[in-house]
């Protein structure tokens, strides 16, 4: 049975715990064992942490010390995947350049707000995590991020209103031996449990515990 850590908490307006529910029952239905944490010293015990399949953080902004990321940072490094969706991985952490780094990407803007209908358009259809989903809407946060060349990104978006720019939607990257995944879809618990946006991180989660 794979092992899987999720950590939810940090900005309340992304419904975290919620969230966190919604993933962890998607992780359990996939025969994977599950603890869920309210603190981010759950990150403190470096070697726990190597002995996991995946890591599942849902914690917007914040501040993590250097005691509790380093042990995540080597954990992922050394083979353990970690994967999360919208500012519950993409906007945690601000100062820490090196969470960003590991991620691949930071949210910079969400013009618009949560009443944006915006369309996901799936690029790499070839893809286990997005194989057999077609292009969709979703009326959310359209996350305007700034993005590592380095990733390889599943599905984007386009900012009609910033001069018709494409962005990365979803990606997948490693970090040393571990394997990195990223939706930005997902702004609170009703748009995160609506079939696209979890059927994409559920394949994201279990690709990057390697299961899929």
């Amino acid at each position: 049975m794979k092992k899987a850590l999720v950590v939810q908490g940090g900005w309340d307006g992304h419904e975290p715990q919620q969230v966190a529910e919604i993933l962890t029952g998607a992780l359990r239905e996939n025969n994977f064992e599950v603890e869920v944490s309210d603190t981010l010293d759950a990150f403190l015990d470096e070697e726990k942490l190597k002995g996991l399949d995946l890591i599942v953080p849902e914690w917007t902004m914040g501040e993590i010390s250097s005691e509790q990321l380093n042990p995540v940072l080597a954990a992922v490094q050394s083979g353990v995947g970690i994967a999360g969706l919208h500012g519950g991985m993409g906007d945690a952490f601000r100062n820490s350049t090196q969470w960003q780094f590991m991620v691949g990407g930071q949210w910079v803007a969400h013009p618009g707000n949560a009443g944006v209908t915006y369309a996901v358009n799936v690029t790499k259809p070839e893809d286990p995590i997005v194989a057999g989903i077609e292009d969709f809407e979703v009326t959310s946060e359209q996350y305007y991020m700034h993005v590592d060349p380095a990733i390889e990104v599943l599905a984007t978006t386009v900012f009609e209103s910033v001069g018709n720019t494409v962005m990365p939607v979803v990606w997948k990257k490693m970090w040393g031996e571990g394997r990195v995944f990223y939706s930005s879809l997902g702004h609170n618990a009703e748009v995160s449990a609506q079939d696209g946006p979890l059927t994409i991180m559920t394949r994201g989660m279990l690709w990057a515990a390697k299961a899929l």
